[in-house]
């Protein structure tokens, strides 16, 4: 740290060596900046640094007020508490309010000569007895003043008050970097309590959704179907693309309803062998088989008075099918290597990403099971038809990944708005997925659009594959033989889900116009179909389409 001996000695300094002067205060302005933990005390720094080094006196930033309608002073050195809060102007009065207006530099030569200097923070007779000048330059983010650096200076000083105007202008850019980065800091600060009061608030309100979150219509639906059919003794069909939250919705319906008490059995028939599902959900008697050793439950026994989840029933062979029908129609099953009838009370609750409908006419599934099964259908949202639900969705999978890998990053601007165009082909799974690999990741505390947009470009390799899966499904509704009796479009090439681009709003509105404002025919001719024509000019807000 510099003495005030050495400090006086500078200020005695003959005109050439000015140079050395300047170069001496940018140093020590660059390492008071490195070394101060707030702005203030950054600030109040460079302030007294101006003072005692230059002789430029009294320095004051000045920045807007909360509503912006007047400026006030925030950080000086060598002002009391009196004369900082006396210190305010408007957006054009006086110098300070003129230079915060125009964005122009002022230098008063003599303050007592200068009509527009109001004395309103430093009464004249504070000042000494001698011609005071009076320097003001705006602070700069780009071409925006965001404050007014100014100080007092007395006139007749050896040292060139342009010399002083330069040191000025470069201490204004550093002040406009460190309000800068503070204004960043507290922004994403106040984000990240707003998405963590965001997430408790929805939390709170679906803690009887059992940890199905979303606010949009198209899960409301969904939950009030849940609802209506829960404390029933109907079968439920939970039909939706893979990734859409058929368990938890099943877990809802067992815990929403009388049975709630009693087990709530799942099984995936997709992960079972073929030749271990029939002992699964059925059970075995001792010696049924070689290594039958003792007698077996199965899953449906063990679910007596629950609930049983079969998910993915579309993988389900022909023949176990058939048992399942019997114990459907029977309420009754027999264990493998067994005879005798053991009477079940079971809700069932069925789940599939396939088509079964196209599967009864291929010949792949019993209509008579469907039918058994599809007493009550509940079609699960995908979640980019679910407006708003990504943002809920993305805050709680990052902060139960923050709290899981002990890390504490954050979203950065624009990377929220990024998830929430993307069309997620996974669904929610998928989404799960890419916000823990954006946390581990994370070289720092901030997830960026970059980080993201590496993500999903390895998510575009598989994306291919999910959308063929999500194409058969989206014809569930559409059979080509009638199950329903619904017509379909045959032949179409569809566009995969994928970023909705700002540059495609003309693209879209040329073929909307090309077919006379029919939105099928303008999908059509884009390769779309109208759900996704329709995704876009949603996401785009194309009023006129």
């Amino acid at each position: 740290m510099t003495s005030s001996k050495q400090l006086q000695t500078k200020l005695l300094l003959p005109e050439e060596d000015n140079e050395k002067v300047d170069l001496s205060v940018l140093h020590e302005a660059a390492k008071l900046i490195g070394q101060s933990d707030s702005p203030e005390i950054a600030i109040g720094n460079l302030l007294r640094l101006m003072s005692q080094m230059l002789g430029l006196n009294r320095g004051r930033v000045l920045l807007p007020c909360t509503l912006g309608k007047a400026l006030r002073i925030n950080y000086a050195y060598g002002l009391t508490h009196e004369e900082k809060t006396r210190g305010s102007y408007l957006l054009s009065e006086g110098v300070t309010g003129h230079v915060m207006k125009t964005g122009q530099t002022a230098v008063v030569q003599n303050i007592d000569e200068e009509p527009l200097y109001l004395y309103r923070a430093v009464d004249r007779a504070s000042l000494p007895n001698e011609v005071v000048a009076y320097i003001a330059v705006p602070i700069l983010d780009g071409e925006i003043t965001i404050g007014v650096l100014a100080c007092h200076r007395l006139r007749m000083r050896k040292r060139a008050i342009d010399d002083d105007l330069v040191i000025l202008k470069i201490i204004a850019t550093f002040i406009a970097q460190i309000i800068k980065i503070n204004n960043l800091i507290e922004e994403r600060t106040a984000r990240l309590t707003e998405e963590n009061k965001e997430l408790k608030d929805a939390l709170s309100q679906h803690n009887a959704g059992h940890g199905i979150l979303g606010e949009s219509e198209a899960i409301k639906n969904a939950l009030r179907q849940v609802v209506q059919v829960a404390d029933t003794t109907v079968n439920v069909l939970l039909s939706g693309e893979s990734g859409t939250g058929k368990e938890k919705f099943s877990r809802m319906i067992h815990m929403s309803s009388s049975r709630r008490d009693e087990p709530f059995i799942a099984v995936n028939c997709a992960a079972i062998p073929e030749n271990l599902i029939e002992s699964e959900l059925f059970g075995h008697e001792k010696g049924a088989f070689t290594g039958a050793t003792t007698m077996k439950k199965g899953k449906l026994e063990l679910a007596n008075g629950g609930t049983f989840f079969l998910d993915e029933i579309g993988d389900l062979d022909l023949e176990l099918q058939s048992k399942l029908l019997r114990a459907l129609e029977s309420s009754s099953i027999q264990r493998v290597g067994g005879s005798r009838d053991i009477p079940i009370d079971v809700r069932f609750i069925s789940a599939s990403h396939k088509n079964l409908q196209r599967a009864v006419n291929e010949g792949k599934f019993r209509l008579d099971l469907f039918y058994r099964l599809n007493v009550f259908p509940i079609m699960l949202p995908p979640i980019r038809e679910r407006t708003g639900d990504i943002k809920i969705l993305a805050i709680h999978f990052l902060l139960e990944a923050n709290r899981e890998y002990n890390r504490s990053v954050f979203m950065a601007k624009g990377t929220m708005e990024s998830l929430e165009r993307y069309s997620w082909p996974g669904n929610i799974r998928q989404l799960e997925n890419v916000v823990k690999r954006l946390v581990l990741t994370c070289q720092g505390n901030e997830i960026t659009v970059r980080d993201l947009q590496h993500i999903l470009a390895q998510e575009s390799h598989i994306d291919g594959h999910v959308e063929a899966g999500r194409q058969q499904f989206s014809q569930a509704h559409l059979p080509q033989t009638p199950v329903y009796g619904y017509p379909y479009e045959q032949n179409t090439v569809q566009r995969p889900y994928n970023w909705v681009r700002e540059d495609e709003a003309d693209i879209l509105r040329e073929a909307y116009d090309r077919c006379g404002g029919n939105k099928t025919r303008a999908a059509a001719s884009l390769g779309m179909t109208p759900r996704q024509f329709h995704y876009r000019v949603q996401k785009l807000g194309l009023t006129d389409v």
